[in-house]
């Protein structure tokens, strides 16, 4: 096992359609409006940000992510017919790539899964890569769930 390499998946089940769930994980500028732990966006370019990021363990994180990919879901007359995916390149404190599957969860919810597949920029994070990666997981976990219920409380209020 590499201690240093974090392969993490988490998977949020919305009750809403993947249309507005993907719109809303499209407007990453703002997230520090629903999700906690996004502290603050800044837009860099048309498709790059700066993010800062702070959940449970006393430290931040400063991480580039840069577009590659925006694919919207596709809707069709039973319903959505593809699954919409948005992905970036991530550099600075973590340095890697994230990604989010958007697509429909039974009638009238959605499935937002959300890869990470991402290595330490930070040296304070390598160095403490053995004893830290249980803390560093469940600090991850937290962020996670806590954007969850930031989106559900969102998504409820725009959908009304």
């Amino acid at each position: 096992m590499e201690f240093n390499h974090y392969r993490l998946t988490s998977t949020w089940r919305l009750p809403a359609p993947p249309g507005p769930v993907y719109r809303a994980l499209r407007d990453v500028p703002a997230y520090p409006h629903w999700w906690p732990q996004v502290r603050q966006v800044v837009r860099l370019d048309e498709r790059t940000g700066r993010v800062r990021i702070r959940s449970a363990l006393p430290y931040q994180l400063l991480v580039t992510a840069h577009e590659r990919r925006q694919d919207p879901p596709r809707a069709s007359a039973r319903g959505y017919s593809r699954a919409g995916v948005l992905e970036a390149e991530l550099a600075g404190d973590l340095v890697g790539w994230s990604r989010w599957t958007v697509g429909p969860d039974g009638a009238a919810g959605s499935l937002a899964v959300f890869e990470e597949d991402v290595r330490p920029g930070k040296a304070l994070m390598r160095r403490l890569a053995l004893p830290g990666r249980p803390l560093f997981l469940i600090n991850h976990a937290l962020m996670m769930r806590s954007g969850e219920r930031g989106l559900r409380a969102r998504l409820g209020s725009t959908l009304r």
